[in-house]
This record gives structure tokens, sequence and C-alpha cells, in this order.
């Protein structure tokens, strides 16, 4: 059976995995139900296996994805041969981490070992994982320097990323190993002119000025933008539209008309920079326990207490801050409102706003192996104060603010997973390059067998992650894909940790050195799984939680 007739049998066993994926969260769900509500305290105990199904479930999704993609080249044969070593790969993991959890998840592990003679499955792991199979792709990879796979975007999608290609090439990545080795601010020689192409309003609707369509959201022309700025660089290009997507969704969600119609011009048009600002020194992930303190006073609220890890704090004129309007503590997420806070900006690592009212803000950048170039902020408030007209929703708003700021981080997700997969883009360019012109033991790094094959299963999890992203944001502008932009995350920032990691090794020692472009891309790469909702949360509190309630 050829790779061409295998693609439509896939989704079958995807299915049947899935299927038992689905057993393993029903037990969960058996054990976890007190007075027939989830308990939380009960699904703590469960973390290892739930954290196992939760991978599972996107490396399925990954692979309907590119059997999707797959199935729309007909006449590819390189696509279709990635798809289905790509395919193959992911029913062994799969089948791998069920086995490791049958025991604890009650399931039979007879089910699970007889998917190795189902005659799909049999055929995918002893014909097209072999050694021989793969570096057969890899050749094909390397002697027609294929460094991604064909489009099926339309014309106007395809137009929008080739502009942004060319800007990544010309404008960002010749000065992003100077942003990154000197932990310098991005330029205005980057920021004007990514304004200029309208970078900044591709998550805000055209009548506020941005590049989205005012009558249905259309998230493409988003990723593919993002995808490129992160190809030239993550910390100085890639994640200028995630700050701008995450306030734009929350004013859109719970903005009034003359808030909306305050801030949206601005972000849209790169006159007004934004960082947002939810994490705390002790809640991490957990946006729930916020507690910076808003206090009402005349005219306005007080603020006062900390954050961390507010990207892009120093520059921005915007931040989007999230705190506690009801000290009532036991009211949990729903006492937090959602704040716009204009300040000037500052370049440099730190600074101090200090208000005629006498109030303060200071921040000062966190050191950090990568990611460099927006510059990550500790920020402390001191009777820092907030005109009323500042609470998003403004007195309807107030206690809402987890909310919108959930809705915000949905559209954060999937903009990371595209962030991600311009990281992987970059990784394996850079990898494809130096095999074949490296010279080891008397012949290219290319030519060897592991090479080759490292070479595959590079493209092909890059593809695999290009291709889901495109699928959640379909599902996202058609009103659902919630879960699914957690899962997208989960998978793809993972997959840049290994591509990046890989695209490392075939340099050898140069890999290692700060010169080569593959060592930011590998300290870059690191932080994907820990911003925008950390892997650990994502894969429990979010993913795994919905897939036991519906179990």
């Amino acid at each position: 059976m050829d790779s061409n007739n295998l693609i439509g049998s896939i989704d079958q066993e995807l299915d049947y995995l899935q299927e038992i994926v689905g057993r393993g969260f029903a037990t969960i769900k058996s054990y976890c139900l007190n007075d027939g509500k989830l308990d939380p305290v009960l699904m703590d105990e469960w973390q290892l296996c739930s954290y196992d199904l939760a991978f599972c479930t996107a490396e399925i999704s990954a692979a309907r994805s590119f059997c999707t993609y797959a199935s729309a080249l007909q006449n590819n044969s390189l696509v279709h041969n990635l798809c289905v070593s790509f395919s193959g790969e992911t029913i062994q993991t799969v089948l791998n981490r069920l086995l490791s959890r049958a025991a604890e998840l009650e399931l039979s592990r007879g089910d699970i070992l007889a998917a190795y003679d189902r005659k799909v499955i049999q055929t995918l792991l002893e014909n097209f994982l072999t050694g021989e199979s793969l570096s057969k792709i890899g050749e094909e990879i390397c002697e027609n320097d294929i460094q991604r796979l064909p489009s099926v975007l339309s014309d106007d999608i395809e137009m929008v990323r080739e502009t942004f290609f060319r800007f990544a090439n010309d404008v960002v990545i010749p000065l992003a190993e100077e942003i990154h080795r000197q932990d310098q601010d991005i330029p205005d020689s980057i920021l004007k002119p990514a304004a200029e192409l309208g970078c900044f309003g591709t998550c805000i609707p055209e009548r506020f000025g941005g590049l989205q369509p005012d009558d249905k959201p259309n998230s493409l022309g988003m990723i593919v933008v993002t995808e490129e700025l992160s190809r030239g660089s993550l910390g100085a290009a890639g994640s200028l539209i995630t700050r701008p997507e995450i306030a734009a969704r929350s004013l859109l969600s719970g903005g009034t008309a003359a808030q909306q119609e305050r801030w949206l011009p601005k972000l849209a048009a790169g006159e007004m920079l934004c960082a947002i600002s939810i994490t705390e020194p002790n809640t991490g992930s957990d946006v729930a326990a916020v507690s910076l303190k808003a206090s009402k006073t005349k005219g306005g609220w007080l603020l006062n207490g900390s954050k961390t890890w507010c990207t892009f704090a120093g520059k921005s004129e915007l931040l989007v801050v999230l705190a506690r309007t009801d000290g009532d503590l036991s009211l949990g997420y729903k006492g937090l409102s959602l704040f716009m806070i204009e300040k000037p900006a500052y370049a440099g690592h730190s600074f101090t706003h200090q208000q005629e009212q006498g109030g303060s803000l200071t921040g000062n950048a966190i050191s950090t192996l990568g990611y460099r170039g927006m510059h990550s902020y500790d920020l402390f408030f001191e009777d820092y104060f907030v005109p009323e007209e500042n609470l998003v929703g403004e007195e309807a708003g107030e206690g809402r603010g987890f909310y919108f700021t959930m809705e915000g981080f949905s559209g954060g997700r999937i903009q990371t997973a595209a962030r991600a997969t311009g990281v992987m883009q970059a990784a394996f360019e850079n990898a494809l390059s130096y095999a074949k012109d490296r010279q080891v033991f008397g012949k290219a790094v290319a030519d060897y067998q592991l090479t080759r094959v490292k070479l595959t299963r590079m493209l092909a999890t890059l593809t695999a992650s290009r291709q889901f992203s495109y699928a959640v944001a379909e599902q996202m502008d058609n009103g659902g894909g919630q879960m699914e932009a957690s899962l997208v995350k989960l998978f793809t920032c993972r997959a840049a940790e290994w591509i990046s990691r890989e695209a490392l090794q075939i340099h050898g020692g140069m890999g290692y050195a700060e010169e080569s472009t593959v060592s930011r891309l590998f300290v870059d790469a690191r932080v994907l799984s820990i911003f925008e909702g950390a892997e650990e949360t994502l894969a429990l509190k979010v993913i795994a939680r919905d897939l036991i309630a519906k179990a």
C-alpha cells in the first residue's frame, strides 16, 4: 500500500486511538466526582495520567491536521510520504503513552496491543518508519533544498505571508543577532516599518483601522504574519502582535464603545504599543489568584502591589493590568477587574513613572536566557492612580476582568502556536543549509542517514504544527476552538523545543557558539512552553479538565 492510498485510512486509526484515550479520561472522571461534580482536589491526584492523555490528544489532532492537508495535495508524493511517516510515529508515541498508563487508567492492554495488528498501523510502522524509508525522504529534501511544503492558502493570504517573509529577511534578520547578544530594545527601524505594513492591526477589525474583516474574524492573516516575524526573530519581531492581539480581544469582549474607539485605532496603527500585566510573583499561571489591589478612590482606583513577567512594559504606552477590585479573597476570579493604564514609553532596562497625584510605577527588566529585545519586567505599583474610565467595561466590567482576560488569552495561545512555527521554520532552514555545506569525515553532514532522518522528522513536525494551527484558527473564527487553541499551543511549543534542539545538534559545536543563529533559536524556543499558559497548566487545568468533563 503506497502513501497516497494510506492517507484516507489513517483517520480511522486515529479514531481508534482517541477512543481509548477517551476511556482513560472516563476512568479519571469516575474517581474524581464528588456529589456529581468534578472535584479539583481529587483531579490533582491524577495529574500524570491527565498530562499524558492531554499530549495524546494534541498529537492525534496534529496528525489529523496533517492528513487533511495532504489530502488536498493529491499528486505530491513528498507531502504524502511525510504525512504517513509523521502519522506512523505519532501512533507509535501515543501507543507507548497508553501502554505506560494502562494499569492506572484501567485500560485493556490487549486493546492497546491489538492496534499493532491492525493492517494500516502495521503497514505504517513496518514500511514507513524504517531508516531506509525516512532517509529516502530526507535525501529528496536535501537534493531539492525543500525548506517548506506547498501552501494551500488563498492567494490573498499567501501575498500577506510573502510580504512579511521579505520584511523578515530584509529588516529583522540583519538586526536579530545584535539585539539578542546585546540585549537591546527593539529599534524603531523594525517597529516603524512593521507598523506601516499593518503588523499591529492583524487582529483588529477594519472599522478600527485594523486588517480583520468587520463581518467575520479571519485569523489566518495574523498567523502567517506571526510565523514570518518569528522566523526572523522571536524576541525582536515575532511577539509584536501578541500583546495587541490579547488587548484587542479583551476590549472587543468587554470594553465599552468609547473604550474601543479610544484604544483600538491606536493599537492597530502602532501609534501605541502595549503590554499585558497578569502574572504575579506568587501566582504564576493561576490567574484566579491575582492579588494586585485596586482600591476605589475619587474619580478612579489606586493600585498597590507587584506584577512580574510583563513583557515589553518599558516601551509600551498602554498596560493591560488585571487587579483585584473586591477585597473578599473567597470570590476568587469573580473579584478581578481589567484596567487599561496609559504611561510614557521608556527605553532601556528600568523605568519609574511618577504621577502628579503622588503614585508611582517602577519597572525592572528580568535577565533571561533568550527572548531578548522585548524585555520582561517586574512591576511595582504604589498608590498608582487609574481613572475610572480606564476600567474595561467601566461599572459593568467590575468583577469581570477574568473573563475578559481569558478571551484575550485564547487568541494569544493560537498566536503563540504561530510563533513556535516561525521559530521551527528558522531552525529547519538553518539546519538544512548547514547540513548540506558542512563536510565531516569526507562528506557532507546531509549525506549521512541519521541527518536525513532528522531532517525528515523536522520538516514533518514543522508541517503538522503549521497545519494544526491553521485548522484551529478556522475553528476559532467559526466561534469554537477555545480548548483546541490550548491543544495546538501544547503541541507546537514542545515541537519547537525539539526541532531547535535537533537543528543545534546538526551544527555540532558551532551550534553551541553564540555566533550561530541556532543558539539563539534554541534559547528562544525554550520560553514558548512557559508563557501564554504554561505547558502543565494547559494540559491539566484546561485540556484535561475539559475532556474529563465531557467523558
